[in-house]
């Protein structure tokens, strides 16, 4: 079995040594560089090079840059997609976005994780685990979602929250932890955000 093929069955798998995940990395680094150089008006050019890095993205898709990724091939993401600067995924495993996924600059999705001992960490083994994320999903600045977190649709995570476990739909949730705080309400129709 290959380092890839482990890596994508959530297996341990050796990223720093395997010659062919050096080379994805590297071209998927490339094309991110590419793309963050691109003139901020030249969107024709970064819809293009988006398509080019991806999985799964259509015409309605922005990444403010700059932008990073590690493989690009297994990020997928929806309808009206918008992340500002400085995001990072880690795309060892799927990363997955709903339609109408808005994420603030500085947030970081990574699914690459490490052994707690370091004798196999310190040998380059790491796993990934797959992050989803729902539809109509807000995701504030500076928020970090850890390998294998499930956010629901209709969520809205406060800024600066590290998501270690998975947020049910139609909630807020802030913290670090991240926790839900309570849930969206009708009321959340009328006023702009909630101080609580």
């Amino acid at each position: 079995m290959t380092e890839k093929e482990k890596m994508l069955k959530e297996m341990l798998y050796d990223a720093n040594n395997d010659e062919d995940l050096l080379k994805e990395r590297a071209i998927a680094k490339d094309l991110c560089f590419k793309y963050n150089q691109l003139m901020p008006s030249d969107v024709e050019n970064q819809k293009k090079l988006l398509k080019e890095l991806l999985g799964e993205v259509d015409d309605t898709a922005i990444f403010v840059a700059p932008f990073w990724c590690d493989y690009g091939y297994n990020i997928k993401v929806g309808k009206n997609f918008f992340a500002n600067h400085n995001t990072v995924i880690l795309d060892g495993a799927k990363v997955t976005f709903g339609d109408n996924v808005f994420i603030a600059p500085n947030c970081g999705f990574y699914t690459a994780g490490h052994p707690i001992d370091a004798k196999r960490r310190n040998q380059g083994l790491e796993y990934a685990y797959p992050i989803t994320v729902g539809n109509n999903v807000w995701i504030g600045a500076g928020v970090h979602v850890m390998p294998g977190v499930t956010i629901g649709d209709h969520v809205v995570i406060g800024a600066g929250s590290v998501v270690v476990k998975d947020i049910p739909s139609n909630s807020v949730a802030v913290g670090n932890p991240c926790h839900v705080i309570r849930e969206i309400t009708e009321e959340d129709e009328q006023t702009n955000w909630d101080r609580t």
